[in-house]
């Protein structure tokens, strides 16, 4: 980007206040506008070092360095404006969020704001992963700040034409109003806006003046989605890119040994075969060829990384690397409790895929990709190119749940090109999702809780997971290399997450919680609130234990203990809302669970249908969300509804089987997510008023949830569950390996 020479232009400057930003022209006739200013500027509530509190603001002070330059907007001649987004857009709806803040700063109407997902900018030093649930935490400021930046210059450029002070312009429905009442539409000033030079001042509207921010709003993108129209990534039409598979080995790390092709070559519309270091790549002219070509393979195999483990292995090695307890049971009354969580897939409903063009001195890629940066680094380290000739375009993902803060298929997608010199259109079979993608890993969870004449004295909670891996970082290099060191590397990013995202939300005296992670060689992932689920989950089914123990109801032992008024509140709402206490059928019951995180709070109040123990089924529930500043509450909502359903999936049946190397699932036919008939008819989500800056929502949802189903079957059965899923047979065949 270049900057022209600052002059001053006095006639059409707005009043100078106490945040001026400076906008920069990029290019004419279209406006197009970034803030390279201060990230006091464009995050005005930036924490400090010593107030970190959550992953999210780990995450923003991180993209201090960058934060001006997040967010580039531009105003067309036809007065549509484009923002180009450096973050993934995967289904949480953030593309919609942006836009609003867009419409909102600019006075436009929603439908003439487009969003588009920036290429991978290398430029933006850990500014461009999205995950943490801190998308809209971080680009609060900056996109409102470069929309109203453009907003200056727009009227500067009007006040200069019709010769009036800018103080007496106004913008309405994407025009510059004149004294008289006449609009000037934006597309009318874009070309002289551009050509301005000097300094204006830009202030976003406070939050009190919003008209469509906090309004519930449908997606942007819903009409191309429901109709087919939207392009993912293999939509795309790359020149010369052909459908290609890969045949991968029977065990998860397993590499090839030896390879006969002879009869998959000779098959129809087969292209090209050749060994990958993930397998044997087939490109052909169909990926029905292609499969067909992949069956046909005769292939040795040498051993994975864990051919000889079984869930049986796994567990037993987790539950022995869980850190001991500091409190003696003897001293005082106590609870003391354990937990098992199964692996578990992402599942997204778009499988993994990616399109690669490799020449010899330049490549280009197009992957869903949560973490770019590091794609297109990694991607070059690998095919031999400079980061400067690998070009990396972000596409939108049809799910990610965090399996997309890989490139697997995108690296794997440009080893293949490389190999066979020509483009290619990689799909990942669901078999090839569910048993060679990312998983959440499997943990183990110890849980002492001491008490005392009506009062909590201790908590201590023990977590030993299989480790999750972390190789992306922080979304380039720098990190995702430090989180490869074989001493302190992964373990430190672990912990980090661990302890700025599970937070026990009770004052429970003096609170200890531990994780230890055991380094297998797996294909694990950051899943749905990385570890707050399945421990905030455990922290829930404990507390209504220890109510219980204590003699005091569930709700009125939360709220006692609970840490803050909002907290109570947004308890107190959804008991409300949710009848909590009301008479039941036998065999139907209600729970309750809490969780705060990223500067948000959730309470889920569910009732289950648990007459058959071996079948229960979640009729109804009732959420509370408080999330400080809900941009989309529409969009809200649909995450929270999203995180109840990750709850009841993963709490219920969905786990994969871990057996001699390999999950056993391998379709959603053997994967149990929860089916439309396991999804409650009857679910209402109350959002909180707003106050302050948003928080964050993506995960918010799951670890409630988990406690409120879990404690919800505990009094319907009186089986208080332990392992997780509840429900989890191997009750299908498995596909051949």
């Amino acid at each position: 980007m270049t900057c022209d020479n600052e002059v001053p232009v006095p006639e059409v400057r707005a009043p100078v206040r106490r945040r001026q930003f400076l906008t920069f022209l990029v290019a004419a006739p279209v406006l197009t506008v970034a803030v390279p200013g201060t990230a006091e500027a464009v995050i005005p509530t930036l924490p400090q070092p010593a107030e970190v509190l959550d992953l999210g603001d780990v995450l923003i002070l991180a993209g201090t360095p960058t934060a001006g330059a997040l967010a580039v907007l531009s105003v067309g001649e036809d007065g549509v404006v484009t923002l180009e987004l450096p973050r993934a857009e995967v289904g949480q709806g953030i593309t919609t969020a942006c836009a609003m803040l867009v419409a909102e700063e600019l006075d436009l109407p929603l439908g003439k704001v487009r969003v588009t997902l920036a290429d991978a900018r290398p430029e933006l030093l850990m500014n461009q992963l999205t995950g943490g649930s801190n998308t809209m935490r971080s680009v609060y400021g900056p996109v409102r700040q470069a929309a109203a930046a453009a907003r200056a210059r727009l009227l500067a450029a009007a006040a200069r034409k019709h010769g009036v002070a800018v103080e007496r312009l106004s913008t309405k429905d994407g025009a510059v109003i004149l004294p008289d009442g006449r609009p000037i539409v934006y597309g009318l000033l874009t070309s002289a806006a551009a050509q301005l030079t000097g300094t204006f001042a830009a202030q976003p509207k406070p939050a009190e003046e919003h008209r469509l921010v906090g309004t519930p709003q449908s997606r942007i993108d819903a009409r191309a989605m429901v109709t087919g129209q939207f392009k993912y990534t293999l939509d795309q039409d790359v020149p010369g890119a052909m459908p290609t598979v890969v045949r991968r080995p029977p065990t998860i790390n397993g590499s090839v040994r030896s390879v006969d092709s002879a009869a998959a070559k000779a098959m129809p519309g087969v292209l090209a075969i050749g060994v990958v270091p993930t397998g044997v790549a087939v490109v052909a002219e169909t990926f029905g060829q292609a499969m067909a070509a992949r069956d046909a393979l005769k292939v040795t195999w040498n051993a994975g990384t864990i051919d000889a483990l079984s869930d049986k292995e796994i567990r037993a090695k987790l539950q022995a690397a869980a850190l001991p307890f500091v409190v003696p049971p003897l001293l005082t009354q106590h609870l003391d409790m354990d937990f098992d969580f199964a692996f578990v897939s992402h599942a997204p409903m778009e499988t993994n895929s990616a399109i690669a063009d490799v020449r010899d001195d330049r490549a280009e890629i197009w992957a869903g990709l949560k973490s770019p940066i590091v794609a297109q680094q990694t991607i070059a380290a690998a095919i031999g190119l400079p980061e400067s000739a690998v070009k990396v375009h972000v596409m939108q993902g049809g799910g990610s749940f965090g399996r997309r803060l890989f490139f697997d298929a995108a690296l794997e997608a440009a080893q293949i090109s490389k190999a066979l010199r020509r483009p290619v259109k990689l799909m990942w079979d669901r078999k090839d999702d569910m048993r060679h993608g990312r998983a959440r890993a499997a943990s183990h969870h110890k849980l002492r809780a001491t008490f005392g004449l009506g009062n909590v004295l201790t908590f201590e909670h023990r977590v030993a997971s299989v480790e999750t891996d972390f190789r992306h970082g922080l979304g380039e290099i720098l990190t995702a290399t430090a989180a490869k060191l074989p001493v302190g590397g992964n373990l430190s990013f672990a912990q980090t997450v661990f302890l700025t995202t599970c937070k026990v939300p009770y004052n429970f005296g003096v609170v200890t919680s531990l994780l230890n992670e055991v380094p297998l060689r797996m294909h694990t992932g950051s899943w749905r609130s990385v570890y707050s689920a399945n421990t905030r989950g455990a922290e829930e089914i404990l507390v209504d234990q220890l109510a219980k123990k204590m003699g005091k109801d569930p709700v009125e032992f939360r709220r006692e203990f609970l840490k803050t008024a909002r907290q109570r509140a947004v308890l107190n709402k959804v008991v409300a809302e949710g009848e909590w206490g009301k008479a039941m059928p036998k065999g139907f019951a209600q729970g309750i669970g809490f969780h705060d995180e990223y500067k948000s709070c959730t309470a889920c109040l569910v009732e289950i249908d648990a007459r058959d123990p071996k079948n229960p089924r979640v009729v109804r529930a009732t959420i509370a969300v408080d999330v400080g500043r809900p941009i989309n509450p529409r969009g809200l909502e649909a995450q929270m509804l999203g995180g109840l359903t990750d709850a009841i999936s993963t709490t219920l049946r969905a786990g994969l089987h871990i057996d001699r190397g390999l999950p056993l699932e391998g379709s959603y036919s053997q994967f149990h997510y929860a089916r439309q008939k396991d999804a409650p008819l009857d679910v209402k989500i109350h959002v909180m008023p707003a106050t302050g800056e948003p928080g964050g929502a993506g995960e918010l949802g799951v670890p409630a949830a988990v406690g409120a189903i879990a404690n919800a079957y505990a009094r319907a059965t009186g089986i208080v569950p332990r392992s997780f899923p509840i429900i989890f047979p191997v009750d299908f065949e498995p596909f051949p390996r």
